[in-house]
């Protein structure tokens, strides 16, 4: 079988002929005349191969974790596995020998830190880029000593919130708060220290960008959707809705899209799905109500009319 080094080996007497390797010898030889081109080549194939119900407890794994730039020397190490026999134990049966690695300070809180990222995207489905933003910036304070004494939980939450805001892939502050079990509070203060200690500039969240999610989780048609984005968008230009949240002006834009499309969908169940009170997105809706006509597409045709919605 051919090789990819054959195409830097050729047999003196038969430039053009194919090469054949032996895997077993590691050679490289003429297909015409067998003539040893190359020795001692290196099989980069794998030595084994391992099935999903093997019921082999043995770990053939020679290679351990990726490396991470964010260390220094790049946490690169050897792990040994268990010894199988009798010679790998010492006369009490412990194994004579083990994985041996002098973790700093911070290079622990470091990776505390990187694995309550993991966990934390994990659970709100986020990318892996998402993480190495996060991971950068969780960095980036934690060498500054700006936010020493706070709780890491509050810290590594601030910093993903931070990264999912830079990525354009918009979480609130109550689905961060959730996922880390902290709260808004504590998020809050180690968000806006973060924020001046490395000079971050997150790009704001708009509530047109909390509607896709809201309205598929509640399962609403695209149609839908796009009048709820349409009426997000208008109300902030039209600043109808100053002082409230991006996550209040998104529900009450989804509830009054649901009721112009008479979708039967309750304030209750759109408040559970976007982590918004009713009363709030209730008291949203009757601030965005008296311009009702203007956030509405010119060419959209409600099922109900508008003069027989709700006023709250």
């Amino acid at each position: 079988m051919a090789s990819r080094y054959s195409s830097l080996l050729t047999c003196s007497y038969h430039p053009g002929a194919a090469l054949v390797e032996d895997y077993r010898a590691g050679d490289m030889i003429c297909s015409e005349c067998g003539l040893v081109v190359g020795d001692r080549v290196i099989d980069v194939g794998t030595e084994w191969r391992t099935f999903s119900n093997d019921k082999d407890t043995k770990d053939n794994s020679r290679v351990g974790a990726a490396e991470n730039p964010l260390f220094e020397g790049q946490n690169l190490g050897t792990n040994i596995s268990m010894p199988s026999g009798s010679d790998g134990y010492d006369e009490f049966g412990n194994p004579k020998y083990r994985n041996r690695k002098n973790y700093t300070g911070a290079e622990r809180a470091m990776m505390t830190a990187f694995r309550e990222i993991s966990q934390m995207a994990d659970r709100l489905n986020l990318p892996r880029t998402i993480c190495d933003k996060a991971e950068r910036c969780f960095k980036q304070v934690y060498e500054s000593k700006a936010l020493r004494g706070r709780h890491q939980v509050s810290v590594v939450a601030a910093c993903l919130y931070i990264a999912c805001r830079q990525e354009n892939v918009p979480r609130s502050f109550k689905e961060i708060c959730a996922v880390s079990g902290t709260s808004k509070k504590d998020v809050g203060r180690c968000f806006k220290l973060i924020v001046k200690t490395i000079e971050a500039n997150p790009d704001l969240i708009a509530p047109a960008d909390l509607i896709p999610r809201v309205c598929s989780n509640l399962g609403l048609s695209r149609d839908v959707q796009k009048v709820a984005v349409h009426i997000a968008r208008k109300a902030v230009e039209m600043d109808l809705a100053a002082g409230r949240s991006p996550t209040s002006i998104a529900a009450a834009s989804v509830y009054m899209a649901c009721l112009a499309a008479d979708t039967k969908t309750t304030g209750v169940e759109i408040g559970e799905t976007a982590g918004v009170a009713e009363a709030t997105i209730k008291q949203t809706y009757k601030d965005m109500h008296k311009s009702m006509a203007q956030l509405f597409p010119a060419d959209y045709t409600p099922v109900v009319p508008f003069a027989k919605l709700p006023g709250s």
